[in-house]
């Protein structure tokens, strides 16, 4: 049986047919479904490009395929590619395929109303929040008021009309999304940790200068890098001496370079720009003292717990399944560089605390080790596939019928 599988992540793709991406959803990656599926086919926004650029990887190849949605960045893009975008997503979903939708998405709000005109099920795999994504400074757009309430609600509807729903957090995502009355619901992280956990807790090391860092995507302000280069600022002022790394990359970047410069800051905030995940990622985490993620919306931070799992002390905010992480005291509210700063302070200047963190972050990630999250996804694939064979065994007729009209 195959996949069908509707995402927002962005790839690239190439004359010779092949598609990259510079994000999460590489090759290996499609793996998993295919532990239960025979085929994946990815439905994504595929940008052609004359040549790969620099630092991508493959996200297509055997047993994977895409079916290119018309690309568009942003409503206004979207807009003016209405028909073409929801022509070749409803193109890219066969009518005897199981459906997984990774939401929140635009593409799934594109494809849902088909498929429930068609009586055919699909599932959810939550991955984040857009009632926190639309958060006050963390986009900025003179609809954003209403957009945050209207992808919200949206969400809630393709949650209630899936049969199933697999989210990335424990409880956090599931009170505000649920699927409906006769849903089954299931939790796992989709977090990669091979070759990236450490083999011991960082030691309590006395400093007189700490290495901050943070990893995500500059297109928008949803990891409150603008709070974080706010923050420092203030811990500079009070004669810490600390630096900022940025890693990620995005229309946000040469603000944040001129908020820092505003500052007086600039030569202590360092932007290293996309990098590959894994070794390059690992790299910059192992050089850093402290994490932070003070996020305006979070669904369950990949970042995050890849810092842990390098037994980096981490301090983020009090939004989406962060506090399934990390324990009060390493948390501040959002959007709140004072108090981000504060706590800063409290942390880097006791390196025994730092050692505490160091240690329950790096048993924390245990916790999403591949072999312990694998048997989670796997129960979620084979209810996806069981109910699917269900449906079409009960219907199958029909929908061949239908097929050769």
């Amino acid at each position: 049986m195959k996949v069908c599988v509707a995402l927002e992540q962005r790839f690239y793709g190439t004359p010779d047919g092949v598609v990259w991406t510079d994000g999460p959803c590489a090759r290996p990656f499609w793996d998993r479904y295919l532990e239960v599926f025979d085929e994946v086919r990815a439905i994504a926004r595929v940008k052609p490009v004359d040549k790969a650029p620099a630092g991508v990887v493959r996200a297509d190849g055997d047993g994977v395929t895409f079916a290119p949605v018309a690309y568009y960045i942003g409503p206004r893009e979207y807009l003016k590619k209405a028909v073409a975008v929801r022509k070749s997503v409803i193109q890219g979903v066969g009518r005897t395929d199981a459906v997984m939708l990774r939401v929140p998405s635009n593409l799934a709000s594109v494809l849902v109303p088909t498929l429930v005109r068609r009586g055919q099920p699909f599932a959810v795999e939550v991955v984040g929040d857009p009632y926190d994504a639309f958060s006050p400074g963390a986009v900025k757009h003179p609809l954003r008021p209403f957009l945050r309430r209207w992808f919200a609600r949206e969400l809630r509807q393709h949650c209630r009309e899936a049969f199933a729903g697999a989210y990335v957090t424990a409880e956090a995502l599931q009170r505000r999304y649920p699927v409906g009355p006769n849903g089954r619901s299931f939790y796992y992280s989709d977090v990669q940790l091979s070759g990236l956990t450490a083999e011991q807790p960082r030691p309590a090391t006395p400093k007189r200068s700490w290495k901050l860092i943070t990893v995500g995507s500059l297109e928008h302000l949803y990891k409150a890098q603008d709070i974080q280069i706010d923050a420092l600022a203030r811990c500079r002022q009070q004669g810490l001496d600390v630096e900022l790394i940025l890693v990620g990359d995005g229309q946000h970047r040469s603000a944040l370079a001129e908020r820092a410069g505003r500052l007086g800051i600039a030569s202590h905030v360092h932007f290293r720009g996309q990098l590959a995940s894994g070794g390059p990622i690992r790299d910059e985490l192992d050089q850093a003292d402290l994490f932070l993620l003070p996020s305006r919306q979070e669904g369950l931070p990949r970042a995050m717990i890849e810092a842990m799992a390098r037994a980096l002390p981490c301090l983020g905010s009090t939004v989406g399944g962060i506090p399934e992480l990390l324990p009060s005291e390493d948390m501040v509210p959002p959007a709140d560089a004072e108090a981000l700063a504060r706590k800063i302070s409290e942390i880097v200047s006791d390196p025994q605390r730092m050692q505490r963190m160091s240690a329950r972050n790096l048993a924390r990630a245990g916790d999403f080790q591949e072999d312990v999250l694998r048997e989670r996804r796997l129960d979620f694939y084979r209810y996806v596939r069981e109910h699917t064979e269900e449906w079409l065994a009960k219907t199958q007729p029909a929908n061949l019928i239908a097929a050769s009209v």
